[in-house]
């Protein structure tokens, strides 16, 4: 059974940890390996820990006691179009992909932002990512793309938008599971 809650500064050791194993799975291929080799754990812990006393929106994913996963979002950082809100990120470990965790995630942060009173969210992901799909198969509309810099790479980023996010959550009963 999977429960989603609201995201502690005592859990940013475990968000760490999804975090970097995520990046490891859903980026290999996409980014150069001496840039997922460089990436530690330890080193995200006071990171996360920093942007779980900020006023944005994180939630956890458990199986029993262990996360599995996780999202946040909270005010857009780069205006666009009409767009006021932003999922910021968004994990799952790969044995727990495919479940609907990742939809309950999403939906849990859009409900959050809602009651902070936005109305609309964006966000951004690399172009091969295969979230691509989960995002549109949500509903998210393609809004533009930029060339961003990982690793010394250039890469195509995309963005993807809820205009409506109070229509978006009405509706989110009828969506397909991640």
């Amino acid at each position: 059974m999977v429960s989603i809650r609201l995201a502690e500064v005592r859990d940013a050791a475990a968000i760490a940890h999804v975090h970097v194993q995520s990046w490891l799975t859903t980026y290999n291929g996409l980014v150069p390996e001496e840039y997922l080799a460089s990436l530690n754990e330890a080193e995200r812990v006071p990171l996360w820990q920093e942007r779980l006393t900020r006023d944005i929106s994180v939630f956890v994913a458990e199986i029993g006691s262990k996360i599995v996963g996780f999202a946040g979002g909270g005010p857009i950082r780069e205006p666009l179009a009409a767009y006021d809100a932003e999922l910021y990120t968004i994990y799952l470990l790969e044995e727990v992909q495919g479940r609907g965790i990742g939809k309950d995630l999403l939906s849990a942060v859009a409900e959050a932002l809602v009651r902070k009173d936005h109305t609309s969210m964006l966000v951004w992901v690399l172009e091969q990512n295969p979230a691509v799909r989960f995002y549109e198969k949500t509903g998210a509309e393609h809004l533009m793309s930029k060339q961003i810099e990982i690793g010394g790479v250039s890469l195509s980023e995309l963005a993807l938008g809820w205009p409506d996010l109070r229509r978006w959550i009405s509706s989110t009963n009828a969506l397909p599971s991640d």
